[in-house]
């Protein structure tokens, strides 16, 4: 058999152990086989591989599968409300964003009535300003004509006076004699057709 000696025993070579080896001197190896290999243990090794076998089967039967499974189990469960739940996030969106786009349609639609109500009020107004604004330049061009016409029936009955001394004031100077206003005055009717 096969012993083993730590190598700090207290032993002395005298007693019978090879300190290198930690074998008895006075056993000697029977065969050069790696004791592993060596078929005189085979029954013991297969025997303890059962055995071990047996136990690390138990082990992960019993404890480590069970725990694998769980935490799979609580994975794909927590894997499953989380698509749930991005689920019902996606359709809140789309909800909130279908109500957005219809809010924000009625809301196009209300700016352009409420711009084609002041650009008709606009329009309104300045049709009313333009109505107001010609009647008084009509006003005042009603007002100019008169003026114009007195201006200008004052200028022509200041014509025939001024027609007159002019004519009179010639032919004192051409003829050297006097005339009187009426015959003048009757001379300038006649040559102006009145």
């Amino acid at each position: 058999m096969f012993v083993v000696t730590t190598a700090y025993a207290q032993s002395s070579p005298t007693e019978g152990t090879n300190s290198e080896t930690g074998a008895l001197e006075g056993e000697a190896h029977t065969s050069g086989v790696f004791p592993p290999f060596d078929s005189s243990t085979f029954a013991s090794q297969l025997l303890w591989l059962a055995i071990t076998f047996g136990l690390f089967y138990l082990l992960m039967s019993k404890v480590i599968v069970p725990r694998i499974g769980g935490i799979l189990e609580h994975r794909r469960d927590r894997i499953a409300q989380d698509l749930d739940e991005a689920n019902r996030l996606k359709e809140e969106a789309d909800n909130a964003i279908a109500a957005y786009e219809q809010e924000l349609a009625d809301a196009r639609k209300k700016a352009s009535a409420i711009a084609e109500t002041a650009r008709e009020k606009a329009k309104a107004a300045a049709e009313a300003e333009r109505a107001s604004t010609e009647a008084e330049l009509g006003a005042k061009m009603a007002d100019a004509e008169k003026s114009i016409a007195a201006i200008k029936t004052k200028a022509l009955a200041d014509v025939d006076t001024i027609a007159e001394e002019a004519a009179g004031d010639m032919v004192k100077h051409l003829l050297g004699g006097a005339v009187t206003k009426a015959e003048v005055a009757a001379a300038i009717r006649a040559a102006s057709g009145k």
